[in-house]
């Protein structure tokens, strides 16, 4: 919490450049700019000099960005929680549902995988790994379905 603190009080006082705001939320400058180009961020203020200078609400909401997506949020789906908290009058419900769905997703594509990987287990299981030119992993993958 003091390093919260810390932070936001040091924003208020000078603002954090572009290269702060990726060693401190681990995500690439060129993906923050990417996030301004599709308003996923808002633009920051600029120095005299044209450098950006983000302010720690931006700083947290980056964070928030950053942890939607390692839990495989698409950007269309941060852009609508995020315009929900943008409007301010979002329900714990909406959210909820938000995530269930995206869970459901990650479930599907979980049973997906596991089939892939029967598939190619099954694939590989028929390969003598000799040194014959026929192989029975390219002959079932040259096979019409």
């Amino acid at each position: 919490m003091q390093e919260v603190f810390r932070l936001e009080m040091n924003t208020k006082m000078r603002g954090y450049a572009i290269g702060e705001m990726s060693r401190l939320t681990s995500v690439n400058i060129e993906t923050i700019r990417y996030y301004e180009r599709i308003k996923i961020m808002p633009k920051p203020d600029r120095t005299e000099g044209g450098n950006r200078q983000y302010n720690f609400d931006q700083l947290k909401r980056l964070s928030f960005v950053k942890k939607c997506r390692d839990l495989g949020f698409s950007l269309n789906e941060i852009r609508a929680l995020l315009e929900m908290v943008d409007r301010d009058d979002f329900t714990c419900g909406e959210v909820h549902g938000m995530t269930i769905f995206h869970l459901e997703k990650i479930r599907q594509k979980l049973a997906d995988l596991k089939r892939l990987e029967k598939t190619l287990s099954q694939m590989a299981a028929t390969c003598s790994k000799g040194d014959v030119p026929e192989c029975p992993v390219l002959e079932s993958l040259y096979e019409l379905t």
